[in-house]
């Protein structure tokens, strides 16, 4: 079977493809994950190494979709996160359908252990979210809020990831576009909040002891995954699942 070139198919067809329900009540996750087949999520310690043109396209189309990027503090750091910055997003897309110019980044953080110096926290277009519990040291959550970031206690001793996106619903950011990493990911399967996943799987073969893209205790259940669409390019197959809890 032939499977349809990403190549070909322009932006407006990409967009409809990856776009977000419409009316969304409630934060709405799509995870983007690129491995390798035989289930590297990094290559040379970064997920890059794996990554080519048309997946780069795609997930930037996911950021310029979002209504926020939530990603872990080990991604962050390991793959220098800084703010989104206009130029990255496409802002003709972001206004027609009423988002901001950026989005936001929601980085999640037991101990809130990022650098309150770093670009992420002290100088993003958008203020980032910190998620963070009450057991974190009080002088980092003090340090990351005088550098600007916005710091949420979603727990005791652990992020609790359904009330970090309720505080998300609260602030009308539903279109959440999570970016990793595998113990991020590996807790939204626990908790049963994954609606979207789009994976590329690249054609580089990792081998090593590269982390799988999902670490964590197993759910109550498997999640269910409809195959939504499938586009390959110079070898790479992106593919989108629909979690059967998305409808």
């Amino acid at each position: 079977m032939l499977l349809p070139e990403a190549r070909d198919i322009d932006d407006i067809e990409l967009e409809r493809l990856y776009d977000y329900p419409s009316e969304l009540s409630r934060p709405w996750v799509q995870v983007n994950f690129v491995s390798s087949p035989d289930g590297a999520v990094t290559l040379g310690g970064k997920s890059q190494g794996l990554s080519g043109p048309a997946d780069k396209k795609v997930f930037m189309l996911g950021r310029t979709l979002a209504d926020v990027i939530l990603v872990g503090a080990g991604t962050a750091a390991i793959e220098g996160y800084a703010g989104v910055q206009s130029g990255e997003v496409r802002a003709a897309v972001r206004a027609r359908l009423g988002l901001a110019p950026v989005p936001p980044i929601a980085v999640v953080s037991r101990q809130a252990t990022l650098d309150p110096a770093s670009d992420l926290i002290a100088s993003p277009l958008a203020p980032t979210i910190v998620f963070t519990c009450s057991a974190a040291p009080a002088s980092r959550l003090e340090a990351l809020s005088a550098a600007g970031a916005e710091v949420v206690i979603t727990g005791d001793s652990d992020v609790n990831l359904s009330v970090a996106l309720a505080e998300l619903s609260r602030r009308r950011l539903h279109r959440v576009s999570c970016e990793g990493g595998p113990h991020l990911f590996g807790s939204l399967i626990e908790a049963g909040l994954v609606d979207q996943l789009c994976l590329t799987v690249s054609p580089r073969l990792a081998g090593g002891d590269a982390s799988r893209i999902a670490v964590g205790p197993p759910p109550a259940a498997p999640l269910e995954l409809d195959l939504a669409s499938v586009l390959t390019d110079d070898g790479f197959l992106m593919l989108r699942y629909r979690s059967r809890r998305a409808g």
